[in-house]
């Protein structure tokens, strides 16, 4: 019934996909009556079926990369995908490249970015494509870090992707095409300084190896994590004002598993592409949570935090004295939870019925709210009986629990 229910709105023939029912059916689908050893039960199916192209199909019309016409999709598709291998070609691949791999410098012509012969690999100048180059390592190396230990509980993202971005994992030599490969963490080096009496410095210098959770795959292969990196490279690289921070990662990470784990393959080949736009998207709605000069606005964390807090006040004022009382404040725990869409409070399935219901949301966030709130009540004696330590430890690592129910108390909630 349920597979039935989004054939119906996703499949053809109809041209025009009905969002409204869409939102309805992800958000929080209907109830079914079951009829088991001659009992009857009601039971509430929810969130979008875990076959066919679903969820992906679904995640791209609610965020809004698909429009709801489909007849609109091929060249909207074709239109992103095309302007995506451009991001790649432009910001990914280095000064001088050329489309075989090889060099362009010794026959004076520069395929990539303009590259002139005035520009040179040691250049501090301000327009020098190398000197932009090196500056990005900056974050990139930030980027490399997360994106290593990203979902460490499945492997998924140390696998090799089916399909390897061909113009970057065939460098043929050619260093840089792969972003890893700029930031080398397999070495670190570290100085003490030392000085002895006046103006007589000791530097002991010592090398370590970082311990690197996901391996780099050879030449003509990349692991999805490095797709990854890329997708959030680009990003950052397109919107200089805010830039990489820490936690984007854990938000593009469930995106890309989904489109990466799409049952069509015409899709899953275009992966990459598709997570960006859809990150992006995303990203537009979230992006003052990143930002730390917009904390205190209507759309910033700190308000998003005093809304949790308001709900929680007029649900269970109790519970809201009790951790008042004992000076455990919303930051402790619920900045974490709203930052990144609690994708790191539950288990990567778990989140992905999250988001079903969160883009669903018209009004996006208020569920989301919600759902923290529910999430702090439904451990309400707990919390009542422990003392700030065990609160603390309690609500940064949250018990395991069915999602379901946690959904449908968040629903409850008027």
């Amino acid at each position: 019934c349920r597979v039935k229910e989004f054939e119906e709105v996703l499949t053809p023939p109809q041209d025009l996909i009905d969002l409204k029912e869409l939102r309805r059916l992800a958000f929080n689908g209907n109830i079914y009556i079951i009829i088991q050893s001659s009992l009857i039960s009601c039971q509430r199916s929810t969130g979008v079926p875990d076959v066919q192209s679903f969820r992906a199909l679904s995640w791209k019309l609610l965020l809004g990369y698909l429009g709801p016409k489909r007849s609109s999709w091929t060249s909207t598709l074709a239109q992103k995908r095309a302007l995506y291998k451009q991001f790649i070609e432009e910001l990914v691949l280095p000064p001088g490249h050329s489309q075989n791999g090889e060099s362009g410098a010794g026959d004076g012509i520069s395929e990539s970015r303009g590259v002139g012969l005035q520009d040179h690999p040691l250049s501090e100048g301000p327009e020098s494509a190398w000197n932009t180059f090196f500056s990005d390592n900056e974050f990139l190396l930030q980027i490399d870090k997360d994106v290593r230990r990203l979902c460490p509980d499945i492997s998924f993202f140390q696998q090799p992707t089916e399909y390897p971005c061909d113009i970057v994992v065939h460098s043929k030599g050619e260093h840089g095409r792969r972003l890893h490969e700029r930031v080398v963490p397999a070495v670190l080096s570290s100085a003490n300084v030392e000085r002895k009496g006046l103006g007589m410095t000791k530097i002991n210098l010592i090398t370590k190896r970082s311990v690197e959770n996901y391996a780099a795959m050879e030449e003509g292969q990349e692991a999805h994590w490095e797709v990854v990196q890329r997708i959030l490279f680009i990003y950052a690289k397109l919107n200089p004002g805010q830039g990489y921070v820490q936690g984007m990662n854990e938000i593009v990470g469930p995106i890309y598993y989904v489109m990466a784990s799409d049952p069509d393959l015409s899709y899953r080949a275009h992966a990459e592409a598709d997570c960006f736009f859809c990150f992006t998207a995303l990203m537009s709605e979230i992006r003052d949570f990143f930002i730390k000069t917009l904390d205190d606005a209507e759309g910033g964390i700190k308000f998003m935090m005093t809304r949790l807090s308001n709900m929680l006040k007029k649900k269970d004022l109790n519970i809201y004295e009790h951790l008042k009382s004992q000076e455990l404040h919303p930051q402790y725990y619920s900045f974490r939870w709203l930052t990144l869409l609690l994708s790191q409070e539950f288990p990567l399935p778990d989140v992905l019925r999250i988001w079903d219901a969160v883009f669903s949301d018209e009004h996006r966030f208020e569920f989301l709210i919600k759902i923290c709130c529910s999430m702090i009540l439904i451990q309400r004696e707990v919390i009542l009986e422990n003392d700030f330590a065990s609160n603390v430890k309690l609500l940064q690592n949250y018990p395991p629990i069915d999602i379901n129910v946690v959904i449908t108390h968040a629903d409850s909630l008027a």
